[in-house]
């Protein structure tokens, strides 16, 4: 009789890097404490790097990308395809990780995980999609001209600590497809989720050493070094808009992806079905203590249903139960540190002061003290939990007297990543989408999607160029003009 598979042995060494093939630890001297941030249990310590681990890291890659350019694309492939056998295989040890390290409940911890697992897939094709072009001669007789489209060479990664094993693949899976080294720094907050454990994945399913470097420091110190260096040839960011603009400052000349903060409005007009529509405003408000970038943080409903979808919405985040998020019937996890609730509590205080109805509310609570029951409130566009990007559990219904005020409320705002309309009619919801100033906006469902192949990305202030599908291969390669002049030019001097 057959033996039960048995499953693989756990991760660990996550107190160490990847560096250069090997896992160190960091040179900077200081320490840092990874926390789980339900019960306030430390995790693990892990050693600062400093800029010299960086260097070195940087080293390390562009030494291992050439050759890794170099393999055919089915050999590329092969590596994103057994990486994602792998999520499968540990499917259980990745989400537990999620859960407790991201404060993450396990249904969203699941989400996370298919995420990354469908980037992998993704990835996998892109080594055969990297396609360069063949133009005709406009001036000169006998030139062919052929653009071909290389890998950049090494590119530097920075993600957040909200979804951290997704927003680190979701670059880091890309760039390696195409052809590129890696050097990833991930959040302080989640350095295994968000970098180490990604690197122990990749390396069982056979990356080559050297490729994917994991740093873990402090962002003035391993953060400048991994932007400012000059072997970066694209830096991939995502975080808040002022950190991004810091990058921008920093490296003016280095080809920027940045994913930056985000004020989604979820538009509600006087046709819209109102149980899918607060069904989405509530998991757009909630969904993960409302750390998300594209988090519905404002609802902004037509006067003709305004007061009932305030109610609803009211009602159903009273019933959304707060907890230890390894609890399967948890619904609301802590926040994910001390100064984040700190912050999502004084815009709470300061909206409250500028005139908002607070109709639900709560203390923090917990083992850890960073547990916050969701709020609701009501006001104007203007009160701070509507102005600004909160990144917790808060909504705020925003009345609109008609459609083009509702259109105008949703693009009053610097920030322009997801948005959302609800109506009984498809087409005008689309109509009305293409006038919201966004990088995504979705007809009759909620702000938060995210799908592999397409164009994941915002407009203003929430960032420039787009993640998914083709448009991760145009940002992780660059073109390369390359003539061939078949007959001789006729003499011009």
């Amino acid at each position: 009789m057959a033996s039960e598979p048995q499953a693989p042995a756990p991760y660990d060494g996550f107190d160490r890097m990847p560096i250069g093939g090997e896992w160190v630890t960091g040179r900077a001297g200081s320490t840092a404490t990874d926390v789980n941030p339900y019960t306030g249990e430390a995790l693990v310590e892990i050693q600062h790097a400093d800029a010299a681990d960086v260097d070195a890291a940087y080293t390390a890659a562009a030494s291992a990308q050439r050759d890794w350019a170099a393999r055919t694309a089915a050999e590329r492939a092969e590596v994103f395809v057994r990486a994602a056998q792998i999520m499968s295989d540990r499917e259980e040890e990745i989400v537990d990780w999620l859960v407790r390290e991201a404060g993450a409940i396990r249904p969203r911890a699941q989400w996370e995980w298919m995420a990354v697992r469908a980037v992998m897939l993704e990835s996998a094709s892109y080594p055969a999609r990297v396609t360069g072009r063949i133009l005709p001669a406009a001036l000169i007789d006998g030139k062919e001209n052929r653009v071909y489209r290389q890998p950049v060479g090494t590119v530097g990664v920075i993600s957040p600590w909200n979804f951290p094993l997704q927003l680190s693949n979701r670059s880091v899976g890309p760039a390696l497809a195409v052809g590129n080294g890696v050097v990833l720094k991930p959040a302080s907050d989640t350095p295994i989720t968000g970098g180490l454990l990604l690197a122990r994945i990749y390396q069982e399913a056979g990356l080559p050493e050297g490729l994917l470097n994991v740093v873990v420091g402090r962002g003035g110190e391993v953060g400048d070094a991994v932007v400012t260096d000059p072997r970066a040839g694209v830096v991939s960011f995502t975080g808040s808009t002022p950190v991004g603009r810091g990058i921008a400052e920093k490296a003016p000349l280095t080809k920027l992806g940045l994913e930056l903060g985000g004020n989604g409005p979820l538009v509600v007009l006087d046709d819209a079905d109102l149980d899918r529509a607060v069904d989405a405003a509530v998991f757009g408000s909630f969904f993960h203590q409302g750390q998300v970038c594209m988090a519905t943080n404002r609802i902004i409903a037509h006067r003709a249903v305004h007061d009932e979808v305030a109610e609803r919405v009211a009602a159903r985040a009273r019933d959304l139960r707060c907890g230890d998020p390894a609890d399967p019937e948890t619904r609301i996890g802590p926040v994910i540190n001390r100064s984040q609730l700190d912050s999502v509590r004084e815009k709470v205080s300061r909206a409250t002061s500028q005139g908002a109805r607070l109709l639900v509310s709560g203390e923090p609570g917990g083992p850890s003290g960073q547990l916050l029951p969701p709020h609701v409130l009501t006001g104007g566009n203007d009160v701070a939990t509507a102005a600004e990007e909160v990144f917790g559990p808060v909504a705020t219904v925003v009345r609109a007297e008609d459609e083009q005020h509702a259109l105008d409320l949703a693009n009053d705002t610097e920030y322009g990543l997801s948005s959302a309309v609800f109506t009984g009619d498809a087409e005008r919801g689309v109509r009305f989408a293409l006038a919201v100033r966004a990088g995504m906006t979705h007809v009759n469902d909620t702000t938060i999607n995210d799908e592999p192949n397409t164009a994941f990305g915002g407009e203003k202030n929430s960032g420039v160029g787009r993640f998914g599908g083709e448009w991760a291969i145009e940002e992780f390669t660059t073109d390369h003009w390359v003539s061939v002049q078949h007959r001789p030019r006729p003499p011009m001097l």
